[in-house]
């Protein structure tokens, strides 16, 4: 199970890279194993500001849809339009080139409340 210790983790098994008052979001590894096979990723949330823990997006697996909550209130600058025609980005590159969307950060002291990797790691039991 991969969990890179230089990024943040919310409950709800996105990532985070923070870069600066910009962050990057993705799905762990752990959350597109539990998935399978990633068929779509759909976010029409670019350009409108959101607050933590709204649903910015969905992503479409063989099985089931699930919502993308936001870790940080801020606006969402870009999203990963690569993942329109390779959606199994997120499979294979999960912190890579499957990462979902930037967001510039509106409240930076909510960062402290996301987990970092050994408290994520105990709440996936890796």
């Amino acid at each position: 199970m991969n969990v890179p210790s230089d990024l943040k983790y919310t409950k709800d098994h996105e990532w985070v890279k923070i870069e600066g008052d910009t962050a990057t979001v993705g799905i762990t590894d752990f959350a597109q194993g539990e998935l399978g096979d990633i068929v779509y990723v759909e976010v029409e949330t670019v350009d409108e500001t959101l607050d933590k823990d709204e649903v910015f997006g969905t992503v479409e697996a063989v099985k089931t849809v699930s919502d993308l909550f936001l870790p940080l209130s801020g606006e969402i600058v870009e999203f990963n339009e690569s993942l329109e025609s390779e959606p199994e980005k997120v499979n294979e590159d999960p912190y890579g080139e499957g990462w979902m969307v930037k967001i510039k950060i509106s409240d930076e002291s909510e960062i402290e409340e996301l987990l970092d990797d050994a408290a994520y790691k105990e709440l996936i039991g890796a």
